[in-house]
This record gives structure tokens, sequence and C-alpha cells, in this order.
């Protein structure tokens, strides 16, 4: 009976779980849930049960980022393998008898129907830093090699989905771990000029590069033609070009301070297409405007700059280089989605944090969060 009455409030039992907690990124991502709510229930509140199934993914993230959180970093180092492993396993299985929904094959049968794809979004640059850690103080131009076809490997795969919004994503987190590891410039400056006079000669040649019957090699049919709507939607205005036009017209539409709240006419009127998903933030910002939009841009840039925080303070190689890719991830979904729906990248699946609804993409957001915390509570706990 003592031992009941001398049992610890629940409080006071969870506190050294909460205890060492990154109080500014822990602010950045509840603001940012919060536009997340408001947003759904405005865009999506004829739209079935979006807005309560979206506040349910935010939960589930919410645990998952406490339960991950836990977790030191260097236990975290003991699962790159396996899960790396595991993962590229399951996309040579979704290659082989994977299930194929609308063209793209993206899903396996292993008693539950998954999406491989997801997993390698944390387990590659979890892989990436764990080969550079193993390899601290010995790096070659070998070990970069190396790196650059543990990269390969799986965003080939998921291209050949074909997936080219993930693969964005994963190319994106293990390119930064690569150049955080300290690849040296004369190995990116040559690159990204290729990659710059290529889109300059896109723009200069689009009539000819995007005439009728001219077929680019590397790319699919359906991504070629992504590439052309972007320089050219009027083209096909209510095909192809659709989805960039009204979203353009739904941001212009908004102003200043946007039209307010449940008022959107674009959204509710129901031209933006996908409006609770990939094209969520043109509805947000015909509903609050450019002021909202700066507001949502700037909570955006605190995430990623006290990501980038926690990545420079971080006591270990490993703890750097993955903080830092899970940063930039956030970056990447971000500045692709808002790009895509405003006319200046071309339309992938690339759902925007937070905001957008959508399960397996909230799931990884809190992995990744839940990665950040418990690298930024490691440190704090060890100057404690």
């Amino acid at each position: 009976m003592a031992a009941v009455f001398d049992k610890p409030p629940l409080l006071q039992r969870i506190a050294p779980s909460l205890h060492g907690f990154d109080g500014p990124l822990a602010f950045a991502v509840f603001l940012l849930a919060c536009a997340g709510l408001l947003t759904m229930y405005s865009s999506g509140f004829d739209h079935g049960t979006r807005f309560a199934d979206h506040a349910r993914n935010m939960l589930l993230a919410g645990f998952i980022m406490f339960v991950v959180a836990q977790v030191p970093p260097q236990r975290l180092m003991r699962f790159a393998v396996p899960l790396y492993t595991i993962g590229v396993a399951l996309l040579i299985a979704v290659a082989v008898f994977g299930i194929t929904k609308k063209g793209a094959k993206r899903w396996v049968n292993i008693g539950v129907v998954i999406q491989p794809s997801e997993i390698l979004k944390i387990a590659t640059p979890l892989m990436l830093a764990w080969w550079f850690q193993k390899r601290e103080g010995q790096l070659r131009p070998f070990d970069f090699m190396v790196a650059g076809l543990l990269l390969v490997v799986p965003v080939g795969l998921i291209m050949k989905q074909p997936d080219l919004g993930t693969s964005l994503l994963v190319l994106a987190a293990g390119l930064s771990v690569i150049f955080f590891a300290g690849l040296p410039w004369k190995l990116i400056v040559p690159p990204v000029l290729v990659a710059v006079v290529a889109g300059v000669l896109l723009i200069a040649f689009e009539s000819q590069l995007c005439a009728q019957g001219v077929r680019w090699p590397i790319l699919h049919d359906y991504q070629q033609q992504r590439i052309c709507t972007l320089l050219d939607p009027t083209k096909d205005p209510l095909g192809k070009g659709f989805h960039i036009i009204q979203g353009m017209i739904a941001i212009g539409s908004g102003g200043l301070l946007g039209k307010g709240f449940m008022q959107g006419t674009q959204t509710h009127l129901e031209f933006i297409p996908e409006r609770t998903t990939d094209f969520i933030f043109a509805a947000y910002s015909e509903e609050f405007g450019l002021v909202g939009t700066l507001l949502l841009i700037a909570g955006f840039v605190f995430l990623i700059l006290r990501g980038l925080a926690i990545a420079l303070e971080a006591s270990t190689l490993f703890s750097r280089l993955l903080s830092a890719a899970i940063t930039m991830i956030f970056f990447t979904y971000a500045f692709v989605n808002m790009g895509m729906v405003s006319g200046i990248l071309p339309v992938v699946g690339v759902p925007l944090p937070f905001i957008s609804y959508g399960g397996t993409a909230m799931v990884t957001l809190g992995m990744g969060l839940g990665i950040l915390m418990s690298i930024a509570r490691s440190r704090r706990l060890v100057q404690t």
C-alpha cells in the first residue's frame, strides 16, 4: 500500500524522457503543425475525413519522434547497415514482383503492402553517415566513390519504378552527406556547371526539344512532358498544364493578405487539383496571401537553420553528417513543393512537410525529427 501512495505522478515519471529535447526545434514544428491543421481544415473540410486523418497522422509522427529521440546516436549507427540492406532488398523485390498502380511499380506485399522507397529516405543518409564515420581521418577519393555507389543504387532503383519525387529526396539527402563529409570543390563545380548549361540550353531550344515526336532518351515520357509543360504550360492548358496554371492563379489571387480563412474560391470551387496533398500550398497562399506565405517560409527557414545548428554542435562526425542530411530533406521537401506549385519546377509527387496530407510522408518526417532530437538531446545530456 505504501508503494502505491509513494508512486510519483505521471509528469514526474516522464520528465526524464523529455529532458534535453531541443526547445526551438520543437517550437518550429509546433507552429508548422498548427499551420498544417488550419490549412487542412479549410481545404479538406468537404473532402471526407481528411482533417481528422491528418491530425491522426500528426499524432503518430509525434509519437514516432518521441520514441526515436530516446535512441542515442551511437545506437542509431547499429541500424545503418541492416536498414539500408533491407531497404535495397525490398526495392529489388519491387522491381521483380512489385504491385503496379497508375502505371508505377512502387509497392510490394510482404504480408502488408509497403512502399520501400520511403525507408531509403532515412536509410541512405544513415548508411552514408556510418560509412564516413568509419573512414574518419583517412578519407581518400576511393571512399567518395564507394559513397557514390551506395547512393546511386537506391536512387536508380527508385527512378526505375518510376518515382522522380522520392528519388530526388533520397538523392538530396545522400549528396548532402557526401558534401558535408568534405567532397572537394573540384568535383562539385563541373556537374553544377553542366546542370546550369543544360538548363540554359533547354530554355533556349525549348521549341525544338519539346516538339511533337522528339524523345529524350534519359527520362520517361511523363517526366519529359512535365519539364516541357513547365517551360510552357499554355501549350496544354486543359491537360498537362492545368495543374501549374491553376496553382499560379490561386497563389496570385491571394494578393497581399489573402482572401481569408475558408474563403478561397479556387480552392473550394475545386479548380486546384490535389488541393489537400501536392498542391495544398496553392490553397494556403490563396487564403493567407503574401504575408501568410512569407510567415510559412519563415517557419521552414527557422526549422532548417535550427537543424543545421544541431549539426554544427554535434559531437561526432556521424551525428553531424546525419543531422545535416535530415535537415536537407526538410529543405528539399519544402523547396521542391513550393517550386512546383508556383511554376518554377516540374510537377513531382513531393508533399509540403506538415501541411500536405499523407501518412507515409508524415511517418518519415517523424523519424527524421526524432533523429534530430536524439542528436541534440545526446549533446545536451553530455554537457549536463
